[in-house]
């Protein structure tokens, strides 16, 4: 059964291609399968019209803005490391520090969206705060879950992360269905849903990972992992940043209509990484434990060919059937507008693929030397956007560009590293 493959320990060396690409097939059907049924909730952009709907993208982009990919792949290195080590009950206390930390800041933010949120709703055009309400509660768990996912990835755990991912898209097309379809609501029902799905995968991750998160805990060495956390945190905040942070800026330069259109083009164009995501989530513990273990392997090249092939077959699919799929989702005015984005969003992405496995590489090797570079070429990169923002070509443009520097950065660290070979 696939949850006995999924979860046994690791293979043999003899067949360890085997068990990653079973690992990485499973996440990718999950990865599959729960981002069309996310993808799927802004068919619901019809009905609500384009306004509500560019209510909902930054309502939505509010949410993914939180650095959960940093979050979790930190409890990710955490867990593999400790597995590999021994050091179980240090994983409990770090785990359940980084939880206490992460809720704390969520406090103090949300305190401060409430103090001025007048002045989100006047620069977001929205009409009334239920949205921004519903929002902040899902942002926690938008912490939380991350936290939870990332002891079940480093623990190798994917039959369930699969299936937590799985259940986060059906809380969330259920719920925005009935709250707009039977119910009439717009951009807040949408995020009902949105919060809704966040909780049901929460529950699922949390559970499967409970002995981690209820267990007893042990002293750990606080210089120690500050050396190794804060380090990944900031890599993977500049990578995020370069990943989420146009929709943003989208929203304070474009019309709410434009918006909406550049919104249903970004969202079919961050497709290809839920397509060749699972990859990098199957690598990452995995180099993380042959490192602790001082083992050899030779992961690295074979994620990149094969996500070379898949991001690239991926982006020229989309730029021949995006404007027939645009057609069957969105309205009429979309698909102009929508389908001219299309291409450059879909080529914008392919380099951030291949930035991604390197740099996942790289901070699974505890390499940090490319950490500065990152952080320097998302400052940039945040400077440009407030630049190069005439049109939204040239926004992806400015993506684009900005992606293949990325790429080029983490292929120069890759090849200079001087952390021994694992």
């Amino acid at each position: 059964m696939i949850s006995e493959s999924i979860d046994r320990p690791a293979p043999p060396e003899a067949d360890h291609r085997v068990s990653f690409f079973r690992d990485s097939g499973w996440l990718m059907i999950a990865n599959v399968a729960g981002g069309i049924l996310m993808w799927a909730v802004h068919l619901l952009g019809k009905r609500i019209g384009p306004a509500e709907y560019g209510v909902f993208l930054a309502l939505l982009a509010l949410a993914l803005f939180v650095p959960t990919m940093p979050l979790q792949m930190v409890l990710a290195q955490q867990t593999a490391s400790a597995l590999a080590s021994g050091r179980e009950r240090q994983l409990s206390g770090i785990a359940r520090l980084i939880l206490y930390l992460t809720t704390a800041l969520w406090l103090i933010a949300a305190v401060v969206i409430a103090a001025l949120h007048r002045d989100l709703l006047t620069a977001w055009k929205m009409k009334d705060a239920t949205g921004l309400w519903i929002t902040l509660p899902a942002v926690l768990l938008a912490c939380w879950l991350p936290l939870f996912w990332g002891v079940l990835q480093g623990q190798q755990s994917f039959l369930w992360l699969g299936w937590s991912m799985i259940t986060s898209g059906v809380g969330r097309l259920s719920v925005a269905v009935v709250a707009v379809v039977a119910l009439g609501a717009m951009a807040a029902g949408m995020m009902t849903g949105v919060l809704i799905g966040l909780f049901a995968a929460a529950v699922i991750a949390f559970w499967q990972a409970r002995s981690f998160w209820l267990g007893p805990s042990e002293p750990f060495d606080w210089v120690a992992l500050l050396r190794q956390i804060v380090p990944l945190m900031v890599g993977f905040v500049a990578f995020q940043f370069l990943f989420t942070a146009d929709t943003l800026f989208a929203k304070a330069y474009f019309s709410q209509k434009t918006v909406g259109f550049y919104g249903a083009a970004g969202t079919m164009a961050r497709a290809l990484m839920w397509l060749v995501g699972p990859l990098v989530a199957v690598m990452f513990p995995r180099i993380v434990h042959s490192v602790a273990k001082a083992e050899k392997t030779n992961l690295l090249g074979m994620v990149l060919l094969v996500t070379g092939a898949l991001s690239v077959a991926g982006a020229i699919g989309l730029s021949v059937l995006g404007p027939w799929i645009i057609r069957f989702v969105y309205e009429k005015e979309f698909v102009s507008v929508a389908s001219s984005l299309l291409p450059w969003y879909a080529a914008a992405m392919v380099p951030l693929t291949l930035a991604n496995v390197l740099v996942n590489n790289l901070l699974a090797r505890n390499s940090f030397k490319v950490v500065p570079a990152l952080c320097v070429l998302a400052a940039g990169y945040g400077v440009a956007l407030t630049q190069f923002h005439k049109t939204p070509v040239m926004l992806l443009q400015t993506l684009g560009v900005c992606n293949l520097l990325l790429l080029l950065a983490c292929a120069w660290y890759t090849w200079r590293d001087t952390v021994r070979p694992v």
